[in-house]
């Protein structure tokens, strides 16, 4: 994937209790096996959340545990048409793209939302968050970092991404 496409890729995770959230470089965004890799070289309590956003159109969640299961969602199927990343996403969760794109609602979020309800987003929240078509991606992952307690440290790294 073009590095212009990427609004951003980082990797958020929990030491002694804190949250440290740092971007991941550009090769980090070329595949999902890429991206989940990156967030495998983080050892960190309780694992590893990633995000990348691509041209103010959707993001990809995931979180690897420590004992190496990876989960994620898409915000929007629709992105797997366009999008390789989208498309290695949604081919990860076994969800077959439609032949006819109008067969798919106008957003379609997929995977597990599930995925950081031990991390104080319930169930609820995540859906109003993936549903809302009036949020771009970089306010949809601001507001699960926010509910999840590292808005202040997303917020340092994305100011510090923009002035690149």
């Amino acid at each position: 994937m073009d590095g212009d496409e990427v609004d951003f890729a980082v990797a958020a995770w929990r030491e002694d209790g804190r949250w440290s959230v740092s971007a991941l470089p550009p090769r980090a965004t070329t595949s999902l096996n890429a991206f989940t890799a990156a967030l495998r070289q983080l050892t960190a309590e309780g694992g590893a959340l990633g995000f990348v956003a691509v041209d103010e159109e959707f993001f990809i969640a995931v979180r690897v545990t420590p004992d190496g299961v990876t989960r994620l969602v898409l915000s929007d199927l629709n992105a797997a048409y366009e999008w390789p990343i989208a498309e290695e996403a949604a081919d990860l969760l076994e969800v077959e793209l439609p032949e006819d794109e109008e067969e798919i609602d106008d957003l379609e979020p997929i995977g597990d939302i599930t995925l950081f309800v031990d991390l104080g987003v319930p169930v609820d929240e995540m859906e109003l968050i993936l549903g809302d078509p009036d949020l771009y991606p970089d306010e949809q992952v601001t507001s699960i970092a926010s509910r999840i307690g590292f808005a202040d440290q997303l917020s340092t790294v994305l100011e510090s991404i923009d002035k690149d």
